[in-house]
């Protein structure tokens, strides 16, 4: 490689612009990455521990000896907090209170919805910026580019000297903004969409989880979600 041209060489010629360009893309490289490997772990573990954490809880004979065993199996507590919620609100005495107004199944069924959407949330954090990263990095690649290219050529026209052996190099290193934003997006949007399937799978895993407890608290009130559920998915 001829002096005066490379990586090292752009970023040392640059001006501010360039330098905070490549400073915010770093940035957002290091947090995708992290999210990425912590959002990783979680879900394989969730998804590794999700199985034997249910399957523990529903050989257990009494609703609070599920919810004891699943402490010990639902490390990540993806499934714990619906089980928690469901013996709160199966023992909870609301008398005296206005919930004491609203039927067993509803009280029941707010519980469930609140911790649903607790660890909902909790297999989705991390996810939109994976998708900001994901969807933003190549244009601040190319916004540094733009920037480079407009210097290089000012650069060449005041020297006068518009060979194409000076403009070539300038310009090449101008083009390694875009290549360093297309290196931060790329794992950012593959990272979204494993991890967002993984977080869907997980999700649809909860939703039954939550309707088989709310089945179980309230027999009575079990059974009318789940024929409503079956009337819906029916095509006819």
């Amino acid at each position: 490689m001829a002096a005066g041209t490379g990586v090292i060489h752009y970023l040392q010629s640059s001006d501010a612009v360039t330098h905070a360009v490549a400073w915010v893309l770093l940035a957002m490289s290091i947090a995708s990455w992290c999210f990425l490997i912590v959002k990783s772990w979680v879900l394989a573990r969730a998804k590794r521990q999700g199985p034997r954490a249910l399957a523990q809880f529903w050989q257990a004979r009494t609703l609070a000896d599920g919810v004891a065993l699943m402490r010990r199996a639902d490390r990540e507590r993806v499934f714990l907090p619906l089980a928690e919620a469901a013996l709160a609100a199966a023992e909870a005495d609301p008398s005296g209170a206005m919930l004491a107004k609203v039927e067993r199944g509803e009280r029941v069924l707010r519980a469930l919805r609140g911790a649903l959407q607790a660890s909902q949330r909790r297999l989705e954090f991390g996810q939109v910026l994976l998708a900001s990263v994901g969807s933003t990095a190549p244009f601040v690649g190319l916004l540094g580019t733009v920037w480079g290219i407009y210097h290089a050529l000012g650069s060449i026209a005041a020297s006068g000297q518009a060979q194409i052996e000076n403009v070539a190099g300038p310009v090449g290193e101008a083009l390694i903004m875009t290549a360093f934003g297309l290196v931060v997006a790329i794992p950012a949007v593959l990272a979204y969409n494993v991890l967002g399937r993984l977080a869907r799978q997980l999700g649809d895993d909860l939703d039954g989880f939550a309707h088989d407890l709310h089945a179980y608290v309230c027999p009575a009130a079990g059974a009318a979600p789940r024929r409503e559920a079956a009337l819906e998915s029916d095509p006819d």
